[in-house]
């Protein structure tokens, strides 16, 4: 059955790819069947906790296996999977590459899958490859747009560098002697193997789930469709380095300084884009500054060990998210923007979509009793014990996840401007309508986003995962956090409705997220693209050129070897000619007559005493 999990959704996402234009008329309803099996077998599964084995190379096998981490992700991804397929299925227009576009939605959901059941770093490796070429090909899906184009590479190019640092990873662990490759392994290895082992785990950690300094890859990533945003930002590969952390939270801990520099990122990547989403004027970057802030909750988690705060936040962060992200594609796909000057009134024209943006926006202010309310603060409570500063700073930051969440929930919400159609069908031609494909999705994850972080409680954490379970955060802290977070949404209404939003100009940096953007055109997309280039000229110049050269030689060669060829010829036939008069000269001695014999060895007999006699 395990098997069959990850077989589903990849073997339909690549017939759907094969079959191309011609599959594009079914492919929705061919990849809603697939994504239902890949739900209903990720439930099995869960059930039955299944490990599976085949051999690889000698003394490796590629092993899955479903335990108390990958029982969430598993069916966490699975739910996503399904509401996001919904939603696209009434999302995409006509004209689009349904096929396509679905196809590799699958093959994506595969490699998740896939991720985050390995136990060795073989199928790891291969599944966090499959991951990052799916995400590629997803982000650049509309390719004929060169911006969109660029987004992808670009986002492609930032995560394939910190990618480099798994294989880092699996380097130091055969030389440390973890020849099986298991992941169980790896606190074991030999102390200055393990620290490169923890030092590749983290640097590929951090490039997929945009932590600083990879951050800004996230924003290029908002070109692609709808659905992949909220597919990607949610539950899938922005969620698979976080994953990757908890997972391997034993290797941090078994350093002297992994733990620590991860809480350190995590936090800092809380505030630092907490207050670029706060900034932005797109509701899809506020929500993809967001993710990055709130993904680093789960990094922050993985540094203080606090791996039921950190699964929490990562399961009612996916629901929040992919809730966030539809609801904005519903928008821009009705209203063709998703300016938020211009989304003003878009709550009231469509209320479905906006009581359940609702609904996500304030699960992500952390208002009470929402799902992230919770697990932000078992985080929060995890770091107070280990550190002062790190929890003055998560909480920080969470003061600002209610400004910005506020602020997106106050503007849609606001009386639609006597202009306001003057702002509309900028990015495309809206339709002014959400079908009902749209919004169904939405009403079951706003139920997700309510509820699921009831995960980072002590208690459920045990049950439903297994192993130690964190503290959790008191009463007290709950509290108080719950009252931060409602005066802060409050607050930022008031200062939204009387006093207008946030100026562009004055948060120029802030909205340009932190100018990352050029360090990662110069440090990575650059050097990259120049490599590149130089590599092509030397193919050009050297490699194609020798190849030519080699043609023309063999070319010179047959045209020299035809022109000698009718004088070997000739060789050939005389030579032939030779030895067959030779051999009628042979056949004539042959009379049958014996006394003619007789006389010819007499003969012989005489010469060979003359050439005796003559050589002596």
């Amino acid at each position: 059955m395990l098997w069959s999990l990850i077989a589903v959704p990849a073997i339909v996402g690549g017939t759907l790819l094969l079959a191309g234009r011609r599959a594009d008329r079914c492919a929705a309803g061919i990849a809603l069947g697939a994504a239902a099996a890949t739900l209903a077998l990720s439930i099995v599964n869960a059930a039955q906790r299944p490990t599976v084995s085949a051999p690889f190379l000698a003394g490796v096998a590629v092993v899955l296996r479903v335990d108390g981490l990958s029982v969430v992700m598993i069916v966490t991804v699975a739910v996503v999977v399904v509401a996001v397929l919904v939603f696209a299925a009434g999302d995409l227009g006509r004209d689009a590459a349904r096929a396509r576009f679905f196809g590799l939605m699958l093959i994506f959901a595969a490699a998740m899958l896939a991720t985050v059941t390995a136990a060795t770093l073989v199928e790891l490796l291969m599944a966090w490859e499959l991951m990052g070429a799916a995400s590629y090909a997803l982000i650049g899906f509309r390719w004929a747009d060169a911006d969109r184009a660029a987004s992808g590479l670009a986002a492609f190019l930032t995560t394939r560098t910190g990618d480099v640092g798994l294989y880092l990873a699996a380097g130091a662990a055969v030389a440390g002697g973890a020849g099986s490759l298991r992941l169980v392994d790896l606190p074991g290895l030999e102390g200055r193997w393990r620290d490169v082992a923890a030092a590749g785990i983290v640097v590929a950690a951090l490039g997929k789930s945009a932590q600083l300094p990879f951050s800004f890859w996230l924003s290029r990533a908002m070109a692609g469709p709808s659905p992949v945003s909220a597919l990607l930002h949610s539950a899938t590969m922005v969620a698979a380095g976080a994953y990757l952390l908890l997972r391997l939270q034993p290797v941090l801990a078994a350093t002297d300084w992994a733990a620590t520099l991860v809480a350190w990122v995590g936090v800092a990547t809380a505030v630092a884009l907490g207050a670029v989403a706060v900034c932005q004027h797109d509701l899809k970057q506020l929500l993809a500054a967001s993710t990055c802030s709130q993904v680093g909750y789960m990094v922050l988690a993985a540094g203080v060990g606090d791996v039921a705060g950190g699964t929490g936040q990562l399961v009612a962060h996916a629901a929040t998210k992919s809730l966030l992200f539809l609801a904005a594609g519903a928008w821009l796909t009705a209203l063709g923007t998703k300016n938020l000057s211009s989304l003003r009134g878009a709550a009231r024209r469509y209320p479905v979509v906006g009581w359940t943006f609702s609904v996500g926006a304030l699960s992500l202010a952390g208002v009470p009793p929402l799902s992230l309310w919770v697990s932000k603060d078992g985080v929060l409570a995890a770091a107070a014990q280990q550190s002062q500063p790190l929890y003055v700073i998560g909480f920080a930051a969470a003061v600002l996840g209610a400004v910005y969440a506020g602020r997106a929930l106050v503007l849609v919400w606001l009386p639609e401007a006597s202009d306001a159609a003057s702002g509309f069908d900028v990015e495309e031609k809206g339709t002014r309508r959400v079908k009902a494909r749209q919004w169904l999705p939405l009403v079951a994850l706003a139920a997700s986003a309510a509820g699921l972080g009831a995960l980072a409680l002590p208690a459920v954490h045990f049950s439903v995962v297994g192993g130690a379970a964190a503290t959790g955060a008191t009463r007290g802290e709950l509290a108080l956090s719950g009252l931060v977070a409602v005066a802060a949404v409050a607050v930022t209404a008031v200062v939204v409705r009387r006093w207008g939003d946030v100026p562009s100009v004055s948060v120029s940096v802030l909205a340009g997220w932190l100018g990352l953007q050029h360090g990662v055109r110069i440090l990575i997309v650059a050097p990259t693209l120049r490599t590149a280039a130089a590599l092509a000229r030397f193919d050009d110049a050297v490699l194609d050129r020798g190849v030519w050269a080699l043609a023309q030689e063999g070319i010179t060669a047959a045209r020299w070897t035809a022109r000698v060829e009718p004088v070997i010829d000739g060789l050939v036939i005389a030579v032939a000619a030779g030895a067959r008069d030779l051999a009628g000269w042979a056949r004539r001695p042959q009379t049958g007559q014996v006394h003619q014999y007789y006389a010819q060895a007499v003969v012989v007999m005489v010469v060979l005493a003359v050439l005796v006699v003559v050589l002596t």
